[in-house]
């Protein structure tokens, strides 16, 4: 659980309805049903539009890491490599062939599959280097639905305030509504910028941050397994793999 995210969500919310009490508006005043049709409902809308189906539904997974980002055990992750490489010098590379059942991770089990197949150190590099760009392609691609939230949620918010406005224009016979109905208005731009900036672009900085550290973490495989290919001795495997951490 990523303690810093709940904490910034928490005091997020409580700079809007702290705010908002302190300034003498009061918390009731930032309820507003129609503001939150306009403003999430549109947001929501337009981002079906631009995204593809594959990508909104990546988008709606990965929003989870915000919260419970996946952990990379870095030293893990070279004590792996460096146990691989010393069995290797023991029993060859078809001595790895029993450890596969035992990788859960896509990416690594195919390389190391490329590995106990003795296919050539180039071709396993470049075969996982177009993966992992296709796959850090895919992940940024679900990161941008957020973007686009942030981007679209605070001109919903105008759009909100300008037809709360029109609807305040219909009123100005009755004075006693304007007041009420101008604050109403600008409930959907609170909504819209608010969204954008405490939630909407601050996931999508964290998820590319968090994919960003999946990407140096299947570099380091990367090297790992062509650096056995390549007949190194696992203390200098394990010495280059530091540089990871």
């Amino acid at each position: 659980m990523d303690k810093l995210s709940i904490a910034g969500l928490l005091l997020a919310l409580g700079a809007i309805f702290g705010g908002s009490s302190l300034k003498g508006s009061g918390v009731a005043a930032l309820v507003s049903p129609a503001a939150f049709v306009i403003v999430i409902v549109g947001t929501v809308a337009a981002i079906l539009v631009q995204t593809p189906g594959p990508t909104f539904r990546r988008a709606l997974r990965m929003a989870r890491w915000v919260f419970r980002p996946p952990v990379i055990d870095w030293d893990g992750q070279i004590d792996t490599v460096v146990q691989w490489s010393r069995r290797t010098r023991q029993h060859g590379l078809l001595g790895l062939e029993s450890t596969l059942h035992s990788v859960s991770d896509s990416f690594t089990r195919r390389g190391l599959q490329m590995l106990v197949d003795g296919v050539e150190p180039a071709q396993i590099r470049a075969a996982l280097d177009v993966e992992l760009d296709t796959l850090e392609a895919r992940d940024a691609a679900a990161a941008k639905v957020f973007e686009g939230m942030g981007t679209y949620a605070p001109t919903m918010g105008i759009i909100g305030a300008v037809m709360g406005l029109m609807a305040v224009m219909q009123n100005l016979a009755d004075p006693d509504k304007l007041g009420a109905g101008i604050a109403a208005a600008f409930v959907a731009t609170v909504y819209g910028i608010g969204l954008a900036n405490l939630l909407f672009l601050p996931m999508a900085a964290k998820l590319k941050a968090t994919i960003a550290g999946q990407s140096r973490e299947r570099e380091l495989m990367i090297e790992g397994l062509v650096a056995i290919a390549d007949g190194e001795h696992p203390n200098s495997i394990q010495v280059r793999l530091q540089g990871f951490r």
